[in-house]
């Protein structure tokens, strides 16, 4: 006899340990996978097949397409990965989260207690992080089973119930409209969820019983593959023309996939119980069907795979149609940091790798900057207030971009739980930040004394204008090779740096020295002395904080 109150709240009860295991096992593999989802994200290219593999890995590793594809499109609202790339990652990802089903096809539930227990007193008292981390995929592993139990244990009475049994006589997704509403179920499910693990483990559930046939479960599953898109939409709301189409590209994949399997549906069923060992609707004695939660999950792989395999070759004209439906509707440009929804919604690890790539950005705007300083100290330049204006803008968009960062880190590292190595890195980008902004202000300040050297009319010499060109000629060169450890480039030891900051040190004192041999024989007169001094000192700064710069990154030579 069903009782609908006690069932309802198991059901509830399970699918919250379910969700709350699948919470830890992504929080802990994203602990132990160290620099990996980093490294990963900076290893995007315009190659389609890289761009698979990154996503399949980084979702392998995070247990929640959901998650990659917010973060995808949260990189291209940021500017920092073009539609191909994106486009490419959310291919991978789709891949990625069907381990999830191979996770839960794994025959252990009556064993997830007893994974509970192992893991849980390392995972709250070792000292150790990794151990931590191991600990806690067991438990998250053993909350995963036993929540996936609970509920199966729950949809048990279903079977034997004639008003559950007429409604699966109507859902068989034996016929078309049957198949269509299976499919819109899972869709809608997914939608109000918000997770398609969950939504897989319910089906899963619910077949394992006897309570629904595989062909239903598997229309389920098509249709939560749709539903799952929905997460990408709304992080999409209000974001750039790229983010939206990376989010329009992810749902139309996985529409347009769907309906191909639709239109051959029979035959995938088929092929499924050909290639998966057991019949999937076999009752054991128990009157459990032990073959049919590995039939799903390989129905979920061969069909996100096929798809993938099938669209591969036609990114390109994905991506043109994506572009023909929501169509640039303003100036493009990358402007300040731009992030998605609160720091809670997504992973530290890809948090930070976010913040670490919109730095590389600003490296490079710093460094234009500083070229714009270079062009400004050429004596007989005309039109010096074009440069001046590029400069104040660079300078405008650092001191937003830096507010931002930090910001963000700072709530990111408050919401979620961090890893020592990940906190480390995460505070060091705001000192990054901060230290960057820093030289963007003297850069303005030297634009700022040339305007004042010609609102007074007057110049430097021959000799003073050489000895400030050759200053900042090595200071820029200095600041571009602090620069390589935030940029993947060959890296620099600390020794190195500090040995060449002492060089700068001996030739700015060089340069002041010049500088009163010119005082005193009155070759230059006192303003513009004073001028010239101010613009010294800001380069010299700029050297200096370069140096901070190169110690705040210090971790990523390490």
């Amino acid at each position: 006899m069903i009782e609908p109150f006690k069932m309802a709240y198991t059901v509830l009860g399970g699918l919250g340990i379910f969700i709350l295991g699948m919470k830890f096992l992504s929080e802990s593999l994203q602990m132990l996978s160290g620099g990996l989802i980093r490294k990963a994200i900076s290893s995007v290219t315009t190659n389609r097949f890289l761009a698979v593999l990154v996503g399949l890995s980084v979702t392998a590793f995070v247990q929640s397409s959901s998650i990659t594809t917010v973060m995808v499109v949260g990189l291209a609202n940021a500017g920092l990965m073009q539609l191909s790339q994106a486009i490419g990652v959310i291919l991978g990802a789709n891949i990625g989260t069907t381990i999830t089903g191979w996770i839960l096809a794994v025959k252990i539930g009556k064993y997830g207690l007893l994974l509970v227990g192992l893991g849980i007193f390392p995972m709250l008292f070792a000292k150790n992080e990794r151990i931590s981390g191991v600990a806690k995929v067991l438990v998250a592993l053993g909350m995963i089973f036993f929540g996936l139990e609970i509920m199966s244990g729950a949809f048990k009475p279903l079977r034997s119930a004639e008003g559950f049994r007429n409604l699966m006589l109507i859902l068989d997704a034996q016929s078309l409209p049957s198949l269509l509403g299976c499919v819109a179920i899972g869709c809608l499910m997914t939608m109000v969820i918000q997770s398609s693990s969950a939504m897989l483990g319910i089906t899963i559930a619910l077949a394992s019983t006897g309570a629904i046939p595989m062909q239903t479960a598997i229309a389920l599953v098509l249709g939560e593959n749709i539903g799952t898109t929905i997460t990408a939409q709304l992080a999409a709301l209000g974001s750039t023309c790229t983010a939206r189409r990376t989010a329009m590209a992810h749902s139309m994949f996985n529409v347009l996939g769907v309906l191909i399997i639709i239109s051959l549906f029979s035959p995938f069923i088929s092929l499924v119980e050909a290639m998966v060992p057991g019949v999937a609707n076999y009752v054991n004695s128990e009157g459990s069907r032990p073959y049919i939660a590995a039939h799903i999950a390989f129905g979920h792989s061969l069909f996100n795979v096929a798809a993938t395999l099938i669209m591969l070759p036609f990114i390109q004209y994905l991506e043109k149609v994506v572009v023909k439906v929501i169509p640039e509707t303003g100036k493009a440009g990358k402007g300040p940091f731009k992030y998605f929804g609160p720091p809670g919604s997504m992973p530290v690890a890809m948090g930070v790798s976010m913040v670490h790539e919109e730095l590389k950005r600003m490296v490079g705007d710093v460094l234009q900057a500083l070229q714009h300083v270079g062009s400004l100290l050429q004596p007989d330049l005309k039109g010096r207030d074009r440069f001046s204006q590029k400069i104040k803008a660079i300078e405008e968009e650092a001191d937003i971009m830096q507010k931002e960062i930090t910001t963000f880190t700072a709530s990111l590292m408050q919401a979620g739980k961090a890893s020592q190595e990940q906190a480390d890195r995460a505070y060091a980008y705001i000192r990054a930040a901060d230290e960057l902004e820093t030289i963007t202000d003297y850069a303005f300040s030297v634009s700022n004394y040339l305007k004042r050297l010609e609102k007074n009319e007057l110049n430097f010499s021959e000799g003073a204008w050489k000895d400030l060109e050759g200053f900042h000629t090595e200071v820029l060169a200095f600041f571009t090779l602090a620069g390589k450890s935030l940029n993947g480039e060959d890296k620099v030891s600390t020794s190195e740096v500090l040995k060449e900051a002492r060089r700068l040190n001996d030739l700015a004192d060089t340069i002041r020295d010049s500088h009163l041999v010119r005082m005193k024989s009155g070759s230059c007169s006192a303003l513009s002395a004073l001028i010239f001094s101010d613009m010294a000192i800001a380069l010299r700064r700029i050297k200096n904080h370069t140096v901070n710069l190169h110690e705040a990154l210090s971790i990523e030579v390490q």
